[in-house]
């Protein structure tokens, strides 16, 4: 019976990755008993610290790491924030439409970081989100990430004045970000014309 147990359990994590499920998990309880943040435009901040798991041959956090460590934390920022359920509201989902990051000063075996995210802005289709992780150390910015988060069967203005109650104004979007966006839409237009494919069913 052993045997079958242990073989279960070595099937199940050969063919999931069990740990990112669990982790998910209790990001979103934990977030939930921690309570609402009423301001869906404020900083939430996890915390976080580089673990044997994490390193790579260099001894420094792998680069997945950190898309990693910021999925994470998006699932905790949309549970207290309530975006999630605001967006379930409306029978939409939101799904990751690209990504960018920048490293600028590895984390080490053992450090302890802080992994900051907010929203910036939002358009039409998407919200625009920055995740940058500090060094507890000496406050320096070790990596920022960009992300796009696509809003499937909604839209993004109509799930913030929902949640809010109000009309929520889009903050100025800034020079870096509307370089970026514009970026993506040179990419898709591109790998569009590539494919052959009309605009009308962009």
């Amino acid at each position: 019976m052993l045997l079958w147990i242990l073989s279960g359990f070595l099937l199940l994590f050969s063919s999931f990755d069990v740990w990112y499920f669990l982790r998910a998990t209790w990001m979103v309880i934990k977030s939930w008993f921690q309570g609402p943040v009423r301001d869906v435009l404020a900083e939430q901040v996890v915390h976080g610290r580089v673990f044997l798991h994490d390193l790579d041959f260099m001894c420094h956090m792998n680069n997945a790491r950190y898309l990693r460590e910021c999925d994470f934390a998006r699932y905790a920022y949309c549970t207290r924030n309530g975006l999630f359920l605001a967006a379930r509201a409306f029978d939409a989902s939101m799904l990751i439409g690209a990504t960018t990051i920048r490293y600028r000063r590895s984390l080490a075996f053992g450090e302890a970081f802080e992994l900051r995210t907010r929203i910036v802005a939002w358009d039409e289709k998407s919200f625009y989100l920055e995740q940058r992780f500090v060094s507890k150390t000496d406050g320096f910015v070790s990596a920022v990430m960009l992300c796009r988060q696509n809003v499937i069967g909604g839209n993004p203005q109509t799930i913030l004045d929902h949640l809010c109650k109000r009309k929520v104004d889009c903050p100025e979007i800034s020079e870096d970000l509307q370089h970026w966006i514009r970026f993506i839409s040179a990419s898709s237009q591109a790998l569009r014309a590539e494919s052959g494919l009309d605009e009308k069913t962009k």
